[in-house]
């Protein structure tokens, strides 16, 4: 994975793999920064062009608190507006197409993006759903496919009732093509194969409540999300 700059003066930070020429995705941050987790969930995306933005410029929240911190301190304008500058850049160095994904905090910004940015395609939130104040769901035509676990108890955030407001506004918009998948017997931030920073899943259990890694409902929504990106990416530009 590179590391990259981009933006109108190239003070962006980022990291890019997969070839310039192929369709783009972006993949955006937990709350924890720009670690093992996300790169890896970049190259899960095989065949795709993938740029991570440092939306922290290389801070990482190394426990609850940190990250807590970071986020609450995130400029959120000026992350939506280098998600745009994301989109842009990948569509004018080679991608035909982009698309985003994100994870948690990610989640949220990448429905951001979808709003705001015109580069942007299609959008697959992960447990995640933005304040109204900068993003009103209930105005995106996009293809959307966002994906929560059932036994996630982040009220308003990604909740099971928050997944079910996000459907309604995508409905209320007119959006034909945006599915919400719960997954039963899971939550927040299912989709991590590993369990940093805790140093077992036992442990993040213990801090943060949430269920075991459940390999069986990770690969589904894997599937489901490429399958996505394939319809819309590989077919537009």
């Amino acid at each position: 994975m590179e590391k990259v700059t981009f933006g109108k003066d190239g003070s962006i930070p980022g990291y890019e793999c997969g070839p310039k020429t192929a369709p783009g995705i972006i993949v955006l941050q937990e709350w924890w920064g720009i670690t093992d987790n996300i790169k890896r969930q970049a190259q899960h995306l095989g065949g795709y062009r993938c740029l991570i933005p440092d939306l922290y410029k290389g801070k990482l929240g190394v426990n609850v608190e940190e990250a807590h911190h970071l986020m609450e301190n995130l400029d959120w304008p000026a992350a939506k507006d280098e998600i745009c500058e994301a989109a842009k850049y990948l569509k004018d160095t080679g991608s035909p197409a982009v698309g985003a994904i994100g994870f948690c905090m990610g989640g949220a910004l990448t429905l951001i993006g979808a709003q705001h940015s015109d580069d942007i395609v299609c959008a697959a939130p992960f447990y995640g759903t933005p304040d109204p104040s900068i993003c009103q769901t209930e105005k995106i035509t996009k293809p959307v496919q966002a994906h929560f676990g059932e036994e996630d108890a982040m009220a308003g955030f990604s909740d099971p009732a928050a997944a079910a407001k996000l459907g309604e506004n995508l409905k209320a918009a007119g959006n034909t093509e945006a599915e919400i998948f719960m997954y039963p017997g899971v939550g927040h931030a299912f989709m991590n194969d590993m369990p940093g920073p805790f140093a077992d899943f036992e442990a993040r259990k213990e801090t943060m409540g949430l269920p075991p890694y459940n390999e069986e409902q990770a690969k589904l929504a894997w599937e489901r999300v490429l399958t996505f990106f394939d319809k819309h990416l590989k077919t537009s530009g």
